[in-house]
């Protein structure tokens, strides 16, 4: 049944039609591209919160767009996560997926490889750009990273890539992927070494400032990893070690972007107190604290927002249409906080997956953890509130 002209102009108005023409549009109307999400009306969403998704026993490997569709949709259909689909795809949030595309429902195909077992592809390797595609979702398609294609490129990280342009994915500069040097070995502390017993709500970086030391010292004092946890009764070195004990820690890349800081304000203070006491009481490390409020910088400049880009909302702007939760649900604090970092006690249990539900991001680097949950189009500015997050933990925890 063919849509009232009102009805139809409003939907040309979504999909950017100049309003000028509308009065023109009295034929057949072509059919809009689909979209990775639709904002669902407010009735819809208050309806009744999103079920729980299982795979169905015949989901196929692919599927092809049809006029209409949406990821979310498409997710459903087959009983699966809205984010799996995009993460499988090299696909945003933001992305926009057309009649007639491909998409890949499983894994397998576009599992990412291990960073430090990878193959290096033949130099002539190239990539040809698809609709959707991003810098991040190509570099984790070939085993390779962001700065590694940008560099093969020419590119920047402002830079706009286009369907049908030509990407080299590898080569020298896009061999190299970096990876996290293990931990030096403990150095044995000296008869006189200093320590320091952890109370209740100490943290390394805290440590470390207190005794005028750095976190990698205490690392590397301790036999500790960034992962580690200090618990209240522990006892840590603080001093001691030869002054050589440091050099094994490699100097920053060059490249590494710079990295950004702020001063909080009052509500800003308190949703950030909020991430700590939660991660806390989850009994999170220090660097998955960090993780979240980083994001939650990035996301929402550490407020909790009624409003964001589609429906996204919250700390983290998560999105009612995506099966994060209703609208209120979301704007609880507590629990978007919850269901970011996920894990056993998440309480959108497996419709969503939360930073605990990444396999091995305990070993990815910061911004790589950070946008496995989040799949954003800029990846890479997570990664730039690392350092500061570390001081909020320190000042706040």
């Amino acid at each position: 049944m063919r849509q009232p002209l009102a009805r139809r102009r409003a939907r040309y108005l979504q999909i950017g039609v100049p309003a000028a023409v509308l009065g023109s549009l009295t034929g057949p109307l072509a059919v809009a591209p689909a979209v990775a999400d639709a904002t669902p009306s407010v009735e819809r969403m208050q309806a009744a919160p999103p079920a729980r998704l299982v795979p169905t026993a015949t989901t196929p490997a692919g599927y092809v767009v049809q006029p209409g569709d949406t990821v979310s949709s498409i997710a459903r259909q087959f009983g699966l996560r809205t984010v799996d689909v995009l993460a499988w795809n090299g696909l945003s949030w933001r992305s926009v997926i057309y009649p007639g595309q491909s998409l890949t429902l499983s894994g397998a195909a576009a599992a990412p490889a291990a960073p430090v077992a990878v193959t290096t592809p033949p130099p002539t390797a190239s990539h040809v750009v698809a609709g959707g595609d991003t810098v991040f979702g190509i570099a984790r398609k070939y085993g390779t990273t962001v700065d590694a294609v940008l560099a093969a490129n020419g590119l920047t990280r402002t830079s706009v890539i286009y369907p049908g342009q030509t990407l080299s994915v590898s080569g020298p500069s896009a061999a190299a992927v970096p990876t996290t040097a293990p931990a030096p070995a403990a150095a044995a502390p000296a008869a006189a070494a200093q320590s320091h017993v952890v109370a209740a709500g100490d943290t390394l970086f805290g440590i470390a400032q207190k005794y005028g030391t750095s976190t990698s010292s205490l690392y590397a004092l301790n036999g500790l990893a960034a992962g580690s946890i200090i618990y209240p009764g522990q006892s840590i070195v603080v001093g001691g070690a030869p002054a050589t004990a440091p050099p094994a820690a490699p100097a920053p890349s060059p490249a590494a972007p710079a990295q950004s800081f702020a001063s909080l304000d009052a509500e800003q203070a308190g949703n950030a107190a909020l991430i700590i006491g939660i991660g806390r009481q989850l009994g999170l490390s220090d660097r998955a604290i960090a993780i979240g409020l980083a994001t939650a910088m990035v996301e929402s400049s550490m407020r909790n927002l009624s409003w964001g880009d589609r429906d996204s909302l919250g700390l983290f702007q998560q999105r009612p249409s995506t099966g994060w939760g209703q609208p209120e649900q979301i704007l609880d604090a507590d629990r978007s906080t919850r269901v970011f970092f996920g894990g056993a006690g998440d309480p959108n249990g497996p419709s969503t997956r939360g930073l605990l539900d990444i396999p091995g991001w305990e070993s990815m680097a910061f911004t790589d953890a950070a946008q496995a949950v989040q799949i954003s189009a800029y990846p890479e500015r997570y990664g730039l509130w690392e350092t500061q997050a570390y001081q909020w933990l320190g000042q706040y925890g």
